[in-house]
C-alpha cells in the first residue's frame, strides 16, 4: 500500500469561509481545484490509482492570516473536526488525517493539539511561521514541548505570500517568486531556526516532517556543512561563535538525521535523488502534494509514484518510504 503522507483538502464546513474572506493568492488557486474541495472529486482521484491511500490535511492560506486569537482556534476546530468525519466514513481512501495547528491562540495551540491527537489525529500541521513571526518566538514554546512528549509528528507547511518582497526595494514579490523559490527557502529557514534557537536540543522527542524534501536543503549540503562549521566568520557585530558552541551537535547533523521529510517534489527527478541522497532512509515518507497540479489532483501523484517506482533500491527499503516509516513515527498502522 502506497500511503501519500502529505495531500490537501478542505472539509465542507471550511471551504465557504475561506472563499467568503476574499484572502488572494492561495484563496483565488483553492477556488479553481474542484478536487480540494469536492469529496466526491477527491475520492474518485484516490481511486484512480491502486493500491493507494491518502492523509488529508489543510491548505492555504494559513488560520493566523484569516483569524485572530480564540478566533483561530474555532477555525481550526471546524477543520479538524471535518476532516475526522470524512476519514470516519472514508478510512479505505482516507486512513488518516492531521490536525491543524492554532499557533496564534492564546495558548499557542496546545488545547485544540491535545483535543485533535484525542480525535484521531495522527499528528498537527503547522506552518513556517504564524503570520510573519518566527516558530522560534517564545510564544510558540509550549507547542514543542506538547509536541514532544505527545510523541506524535509534526507536519511543516512552507507559508509564504506575494507580501513577502524579493528585494528591499519593493514591497511585493513578482511573478509567483514568493510560491516558486520562496516556499523552499522558507522551509528551510524554518528548519535554521528550529536548530540554533535551540530548540531540536530542548526537546529532542519532536518530530518534524518537512514539505517538499526540505525544500533548498538537500543542494546546499556543503553551506549547511563546511560552511556553517565557520559560523561568526561572516559576522561582525555578534559573537555567533558562541551559538554554535551551545549546539549540541554540528548543524549539518541536525538537517540530516533529526528532521524527517516527504517526496513531495512535483515530480521533480533530479530533487528526488538528491532528497534520498541528503536524508536517512528511515526519516523519508511517501508524499506528492495532491491535488495542487495542472490536471487537477493526479498528474504530481502519478509522477511521484512513477519517479519512486523507478528507482532501485531493495523492496523491503521502498516499503518503508511507502508507508513503513509513517506508520512507525506516527505509531498507527495504516496500510491495508
Amino acid at each position: 500500500m502506497r500511503v501519500d503522507a502529505y495531500t490537501h483538502f478542505i472539509p465542507a464546513n471550511v471551504f465557504n469561509k475561506i472563499v467568503d474572506s476574499g484572502h488572494t493568492d492561495i484563496g483565488k488557486r483553492v477556488r479553481e481545484i474542484p478536487s480540494i474541495h469536492d469529496l466526491d472529486v477527491r475520492r474518485k482521484v484516490v481511486e484512480s490509482f491502486s493500491d493507494y491511500a491518502q492523509i488529508l490535511s489543510y491548505p492555504m492560506p494559513p488560520p493566523e492570516v484569516l483569524m485572530k486569537g480564540n478566533e483561530v482556534e474555532e477555525y481550526c476546530k471546524l477543520i479538524d473536526d471535518g476532516f475526522a468525519k470524512i476519514c470516519t466514513e472514508y478510512p479505505k481512501h482516507f486512513p488518516g488525517w492531521v490536525g491543524q495547528a492554532a499557533l496564534a491562540a492564546p495558548d499557542a495551540g496546545v488545547r485544540e493539539a491535545e483535543r485533535a491527537l484525542k480525535s484521531g489525529a495522527l499528528g498537527i500541521q503547522m506552518n513556517t511561521n504564524v503570520a510573519g513571526r518566527p516558530l522560534d518566538n517564545p510564544e510558540f514554546e509550549p507547542f514543542f514541548e506538547f509536541m514532544s512528549k505527545s510523541g506524535k509528528p509534526i507536519w511543516m507547511h512552507p507559508a509564504r505570500g506575494a507580501n513577502f518582497p524579493d528585494y528591499l526595494s519593493e514591497k511585493i514579490s513578482k511573478y509567483e517568486i514568493w510560491w516558486t523559490f520562496g516556499w523552499s527557502y522558507e522551509t528551510a529557514a524554518a528548519m535554521a531556526r528550529l536548530v540554533f534557537s535551540r530548540i531540536m536540543d530542548r526537546y529532542p522527542g519532536l518530530k518534524i516532517i518537512t514539505h517538499h524534501f526540505g525544500g533548498i536543503v538537500p543542494m546546499l549540503e556543503g553551506r549547511i556543512g563546511p560552511g556553517w562549521d565557520q559560523l561568526g566568520a561572516r559576522t561582525s557585530n555578534v559573537d555567533l561563535s558562541l551559538v554554535r558552541k551551545t549546539l549540541k551537535k554540528r548543524p549539518l547533523d541536525y538537517f540530516k538525521h533529526d528532521f524527517y521529510t516527504d517526496t513531495a517534489v512535483f515530480g521533480g527527478v533530479p530533487a528526488t535523488h538528491a532528497g534520498l541522497a541528503f536524508y536517512d532512509l528511515d526519516k523519508i515518507v511517501f508524499a506528492s502534494d495532491c491535488p495542487f497540479d495542472p490536471e487537477k489532483g493526479t498528474m504530481y501523484t502519478r509522477e511521484t509514484l512513477r519517479i519512486l517506482e523507478g528507482i532501485d533500491m531493495p523492496k523491503a527499503d521502498k516499503e518503508r518510504i511507502w508507508h513503513g516509516n509513517l506508520e512507525r513515527i506516527t505509531q498507527v498502522k495504516l496500510s491495508a
